[in-house]
This record gives C-alpha cells, sequence and structure tokens, in this order.
C-alpha cells in the first residue's frame, strides 16, 4: 500500500494557533473603538473571523491542490496578468482613506497589493527555476525579474504604500540570494540605497517625519512620535504577565491603529512579555518549518515557493514587531494572522496552504 502523503502537522497548527489567537486579539482591542464607531463592539472581530473562515477554507483547498500545477506559464502569467490589473484599476476608482488600495465591493473589499506578493513569488519561482544556472546573466535573468518587481512595486508605491514595496523588494533579494546571486550585485543595491531613500523619504514629508519620529519620538510627543510613544508604553506597561485578555488601556483611544499595525502592542499590554515571547516563538517556529519545506521539496519550483511564502510571512512580522517596540521607523505593514485585514487574512493562509502542500509532497 502506498504511504499516504500528510503536510507538515506542526506548521499546521502554529498556523491554526496564530489565527485563533489574532480573531480574539482583534475583538478585544477593537471591541471599544468599533462600539463607539458603529454601535456594536463586534464590528471588526465578526468581519475578521468571516475572513479567518474564508482564509482558511481556502487553505484548506489549496493544500490538496499539487503545488507543481502553478509552475506552468499560463498559471503564472495570467495571475501575474490579472493583479496588474487590478492594481491599475484601483486609480480609477474613489480613493479610501485618501489612498488609493482598496477596491471596495458591497459585501467586501479587495486589496490588490496583498494578491501582488502571492503573483511575485509565482513569478520568481517559476523564472528561477528556469534559469537556475544563469541567475547572474544580466539580459536573461536580472533584467527580466528587474522589470516585472519595478512594475509591481512602482503601481504599489504611488497608491501610496512604500512598506508593501519595500517587503517585496526583501522577499525577492532573499530568493536571488538562494539561487546564488553574486553579493557584488547586493553591494550595488546597497549603494543605490542612498539616492532612493533621498527621493522616497527625504523628499516626502509625511515619510521623513517617521524617521524624525523614530529618531526622538519625545520631540513631539503629542504628534508624530504619539503613536511609538503610547505602543511602547503599551507593551512595558504589560510586565511579565499582562494586565488581562481584554484589560489594555491604550486601546482605549490612546493608542492609533491598534486593531491593524499595533495589535502586537496591545499583546504586550494584556499578555505581557511571556504571551509575546510565545507569539515570537511561534513565528519562529513557522519560520523553522517553512525553511525546512523549502530544503526538502522535490523539485527547485518547490523550493522557491516554499521559500517565498514562508519569508513573505517571516518579514512582515518581523518589521511589524520591530516598529511596535521602536527598532524601525512606523511602516505600515500589519503582522501576519493577527492583524485585522481581510485580504491580508485570506492570501496569507492561501499562501500558507500551498507551502503546506509543498511539505506535503516532500515527505
Amino acid at each position: 500500500m502506498a504511504k499516504k502523503l500528510r503536510p507538515d502537522r506542526i506548521l499546521f497548527f502554529v498556523t491554526l494557533t496564530l489565527v485563533a489567537l489574532g480573531v480574539a486579539m482583534v475583538f478585544s482591542s477593537s471591541a471599544v473603538v468599533a462600539s463607539q464607531k458603529f454601535g456594536d463592539p463586534n464590528y471588526f472581530a465578526f468581519k475578521q473571523l468571516l475572513a479567518a473562515t474564508l482564509g482558511l477554507a481556502a487553505m484548506f483547498v489549496v493544500m490538496k491542490v499539487d503545488y507543481r500545477v502553478y509552475r506552468h506559464p499560463g498559471a503564472v502569467f495570467t495571475v501575474l496578468a490579472v493583479v496588474v490589473a487590478l492594481l491599475v484599476l484601483v486609480f480609477f476608482l474613489p480613493a479610501q482613506k485618501g489612498t488609493h488600495r482598496w477596491i471596495v465591493l458591497p459585501a467586501f473589499s479587495l486589496q490588490p497589493s496583498e494578491m501582488g506578493k502571492l503573483a511575485l513569488i509565482f513569478f520568481l519561482a517559476y523564472f528561477l527555476e528556469k534559469r537556475q544556472h544563469d541567475v547572474n546573466n544580466i539580459q536573461l535573468t536580472l533584467i527580466p525579474i528587474g522589470s516585472v518587481l519595478a512594475v509591481l512595486c512602482a503601481l504599489i508605491y504611488v497608491q501610496p504604500d512604500l512598506g508593501t514595496s519595500l517587503s517585496l523588494l526583501i522577499v525577492t533579494a532573499i530568493l536571488l540570494f538562494a539561487a546564488g546571486l553574486d553579493l557584488r550585485w547586493y553591494a550595488f543595491s546597497a549603494m543605490m540605497t542612498v539616492p532612493a531613500f533621498y527621493f522616497f523619504v527625504y523628499r516626502v514629508p509625511y515619510r521623513w517625519d517617521r524617521i524624525r519620529a523614530f529618531l526622538d519620538p519625545e520631540g513631539d510627543p503629542l504628534g508624530r512620535g504619539f503613536q511609538g510613544i503610547q505602543a511602547k508604553l503599551a507593551v512595558g506597561s504589560g510586565g511579565l504577565l499582562g494586565l488581562g485578555f481584554m484589560e489594555g488601556k491604550q486601546k482605549l483611544f490612546y493608542l492609533p491603529e491598534a486593531h491593524t499595525d499595533f495589535i502586537f502592542a496591545v499583546l504586550g499590554e494584556e499578555i505581557g512579555l511571556i504571551g509575546t515571547s510565545i507569539v515570537l516563538l511561534l513565528f519562529g517556529v513557522f519560520l523553522w518549518r517553512g525553511v525546512r519545506t523549502a530544503l526538502r521539496a522535490q523539485d527547485r519550483f518547490g523550493f522557491y515557493l516554499a521559500l517565498g511564502v514562508t519569508m513573505m510571512v517571516a518579514v512582515q512580522a518581523f518589521i511589524n514587531m520591530s516598529v511596535v517596540l521602536g527598532l524601525l521607523p512606523n511602516k505600515g505593514i500589519t503582522l501576519p494572522f493577527l492583524s485585522y485585514g481581510g485580504s491580508s487574512f485570506v492570501v496569507m493562509l492561501a499562501a500558507v496552504g500551498i507551502l503546506l502542500n509543498v511539505s506535503q509532497q516532500s515527505s
């Protein structure tokens, strides 16, 4: 009898644990704000629970699909074309909160940039496998990859969303490093960060204010430094064990975006150092099992696909937690599986389904 293949159970249960914790913490961090704005304390929590249900359903379905079907160029470039079309479409729709990031439909809203992360990983996995012996060839490899990356990053940047563009660049750099890209290209990229910082950060007032707030939050405690100070107060006041679930104070209109970008601060206040350390450990286990899955994949396509999904989650988690703890300037990047956000939740869980299928095929 043939051996029944099973997905990585540790990776599976780590994901379920993070999802369950995320739904609970979205309710805790948003109940008061939702009650005041919408007259329903369950408003955000219900939408998050719905997104979790859809995301888990997508994960279970995708987990059963052999990942090698995504290797077909028709699938890769169709997904890429659809995502680019949606990224263009948002600019012809009314702005939401001063940005062009969402396609608002009657029942839900769609954020194409979240889909762009997965589309880029599909493309990189397909293309790097095809060019695995020519990864340093400028004409055959670097220009095509650079062109696709530039289109996606440019469309996302002008929404504006610099944080997601940076995460795409980081994930691409990691996959190219794994493919054997010569280190001289990284040295060249490091030199290019100086003019890039000047044009994309220093010359944009609100982004430069974020850098100033990061360097000296106490310089303007009621203005640009307010969010960072309140986040650190929340984390610090939690102590070792936390104040208890639903007992946090900073979420009560002191900490902006408590249920989205800064939910890790609420975690720190309510479940303390031990609780946040467990969350950090869960992401560490996710990273370990994801990299393990990539290394055990049957082919290079599976390797790049698994590594890309793992790094997509790990990079976002690292940036988000670092921002909350004051180790990085605010980037507006959510914490995977924990922050409020339907599109991010569903896409991330679908991506985990792909990762689980790679782990199953490599058993």
